[in-house]
């Protein structure tokens, strides 16, 4: 590779809340430890698949829910840091890490690197309403959306929306309450509308979305890693060919597919914010109108981040290592027409879209290569400790999730 990473500052993923099969986290791992950086994570137990890793220096295990008291968060990511006892890089794989980071920097900057943003805007940008408020301040193209604060304004809305709609949560934390919804519900009519919000409470917590339809939509992904100056240092565009649940749901097959219009809409949006650090953002191209539309903006590393490398062996978490040591990120074209194949969730996925005939127009015909997810030959153990978590508990999960989908309601994308 033309470039070397500092091997005396090791990287942590951060992690809170119960989903030991993360690819993401794994793929970090991997991505730092080939190039000699030391690795640590936080883990649920033992015995997940990022712990199996050989690039793996330690485990920290620290069963959490996501709901614990910020100041108790803090307060055992800087016990993690004394006993590390170096500068470390944090790598966070969820919203809840990103925010708990932006908004406690003064507490961590001592023991630990990441990336100086404005504390309240990845909150912000993890939420459904604020991600909208932003989009429409800065004229990014973004679904029509309402934001219901009682049961008579969604009757009212109900009134004169077109059918059918989308209904997610409003705000990124679902798993600090109990969710409205569990996840993306399209709802096809006013009947079915109000029977639903009947059981959101007295301040429904969703946003009800203008549905926008997969016949004449694609869904994109970009990946980028952002400097103090808010300036692009690694910026990736992808298309999303299968997800789990099928069409709203984590990305089980993709390819990386070069989209000048789509990084420039991207890059003039970060500029526009001021975000810094890594960003993983899905996006509907409309066919109807031919607009780019920003449904998620995930302030942190995405699960599927190692669909994307440059030319110069840099993607985004090496970016960020780089950056954030005080090395040059090497330029260098992506990768066009590598896939991403996340093999626990790809083979249902696949099954799913055949039989609805959906095709992505987007698509390779032909990879120019391949990167698992799980597989890998220099480091196989994260896969077989996959499949042995995975095969029972995992196939009732997916059965569940299909079961779900199949009744009109699927998981956010994103991941």
């Amino acid at each position: 590779m033309p470039f070397e990473a500092d091997r005396d500052v090791p990287g942590l993923i951060v992690k809170f809340g119960d989903y030991p099969l993360h690819h993401g986290g794994v793929g970090a791992i991997r991505s730092l430890g080939r190039l000699g950086v030391p690795m640590y994570a936080i883990t649920e137990d033992a015995y997940t698949p990022a712990a199996s890793s050989r690039y793996l220096e330690r485990a920290f295990v620290w069963p959490t829910r996501g709901t614990e008291d910020a100041d108790h968060l803090v307060e055992g990511l800087l016990r993690i840091g004394r006993r590390i006892g170096r500068p470390t890089v944090l790598v966070p794989t969820d919203e809840e890490a990103a925010v708990l980071i932006a908004e406690h920097q003064d507490e961590l900057k001592g023991p630990f690197l990441f990336p100086r943003v404005a504390p309240g805007l990845p909150r912000r940008l993890a939420s459904k309403q604020g991600l909208h408020e932003l989009c429409v301040e800065h004229g990014v193209p973004t679904p029509a959306a309402a934001f219901p604060q009682s049961y008579d304004d969604i009757v009212a809305f109900a009134d004169r929306a077109r059918f059918p709609v989308v209904a997610k949560n409003r705000e990124a934390f679902v798993r600090r309450s109990r969710p409205a919804v569990g996840g993306t519900t399209r709802i096809t009519t006013r009947e079915g509308l109000l029977a639903l919000a009947r059981d959101w409470g007295e301040r429904p917590g969703v946003v009800l979305q203008e549905y926008l339809p997969r016949e004449q939509a694609e869904d994109w992904i970009v990946h980028a890693y952002f400097d103090q100056d808010a300036t692009p240092r690694a910026l990736f565009t992808g298309v999303k060919v299968r997800s789990w649940p099928p069409h709203a749901g984590m990305t089980a097959h993709a390819y990386v597919v070069d989209n000048p219009e789509l990084a420039d809409l991207a890059a003039r949006f970060i500029k526009q914010i001021g975000f810094t650090g890594i960003i993983d953002l899905d996006l509907r191209y409309d066919r109807r109108d031919g607009q780019y539309k920003l449904l998620d903006f995930n302030p942190r590393m995405g699960a599927q981040f190692r669909l994307f490398e440059s030319e110069s062996g840099v993607d985004v978490v090496r970016a960020m290592h780089l950056d954030l040591t005080g090395r040059p990120v090497p330029e260098g074209e992506q990768r066009s027409g590598h896939r991403y194949v996340v093999e626990n969730i790809d083979l249902p996925a696949l099954l799913a879209y055949r039989r609805s005939g959906y095709t992505t127009p987007h698509a390779p015909t032909r990879a120019s290569g391949t990167e698992l997810a799980w597989l890998a030959g220099d480091d196989p153990l994260p896969f077989v400790t996959m499949l042995a978590r995975f095969v029972r508990p995992g196939a009732k999960h997916l059965y569940q999730l299909w079961r779900t989908h199949r009744r009109g309601s699927a998981t956010a994308p994103g991941g």
